[in-house]
């Protein structure tokens, strides 16, 4: 139950983001997706750091002196994937309101394919720290693949809102675009699922597993959510809350793992 728990999590950050569809006009607060987007950036920073990548050195101690490779490896990969997906994904931020109905439209659906393809590595990440918690793994806590869970709901949230309004603008009723914006999450709890079912096969490679989902992770949170935040005015409320994130990531999977 902790399990299903921990890999449901991040979804209902996306559902919860795309419900503002029912509750705001036009689009969320600038100065809230700031402070949220950083908080998540620093709590996803933070887990990368503290439940996975030192996880996998831990698990790599009998290597001595290398036990870093399996480590810097894995995350190397982790990026280069991300590098791959986003030449074959575009980005959409969606800021131009002068856009006609149809163009808009066009543009919120690449944008929900955007957020679909991205949201794989992210469960893939919940599964594997749930696998190498299942499994007994040195250095994996439950509080830090709660925490893991968390950091990526949060940043899940200004997704589900990103997806979901737009496309009520563009035309589409509440209820359709609640529901789109729901299902791009869906790839997440079905990642970790599906992931958590091959802990027979991740195991053995875990520490490499670990290091691709901070690889992962890392590269979302400086590709997309720190320039999202950095935009316009206040970027220093966005720096505020990832240190903030940092932080509280920090002191949970410290104090309670």
């Amino acid at each position: 139950m902790e399990t299903l728990i921990g890999i449901l999590i991040p979804f209902i950050g996306t559902t919860a983001g795309a419900a503002c569809v029912y509750f705001m006009k036009n689009k969320m607060n600038d100065l809230v997706q700031k402070v949220l987007l950083g908080f998540a950036s620093g709590v996803m920073i933070a887990a990368s750091v503290w439940s996975l990548l030192i996880p996998a050195m831990d698990m790599s101690s009998d290597l001595g002196k290398m036990a870093f490779v399996p480590a810097a490896v894995g995350f190397l990969l982790g990026i280069a994937f991300l590098l791959l997906l986003d030449r074959n994904v575009p980005h959409m931020h969606l800021d131009n309101e002068e856009e006609g109905p149809k163009s808009q439209l066009k543009k919120s659906t690449m944008l929900v394919l955007a957020v679909t393809l991205h949201n794989i590595p992210e469960g893939m990440a919940v599964g594997v720290i749930f696998a190498g918690l299942a499994s007994g793994s040195q250095g994996v806590t439950y509080a830090g693949a709660l925490a893991l869970s968390l950091g990526i709901a949060i940043q899940n949230f200004p997704e589900g809102a990103i997806i979901s309004m737009p496309l009520k603008s563009s035309g589409l009723s509440k209820n359709k675009s609640f529901i789109y914006g729901m299902l791009s999450g869906i790839v997440e709890p079905i990642g970790a699922g599906l992931t958590i079912l091959m802990a027979s096969l991740v195991v053995p490679i875990l520490p490499y597993l670990l290091a691709f989902a901070a690889g992962a992770m890392v590269y979302v949170v400086v590709e997309e959510l720190i320039p999202e935040a950095s935009q316009g005015h206040h970027s220093n409320i966005a720096t505020i809350g990832f240190a903030i994130g940092f932080v509280v990531m920090m002191m949970l999977d410290v104090a309670l793992g």
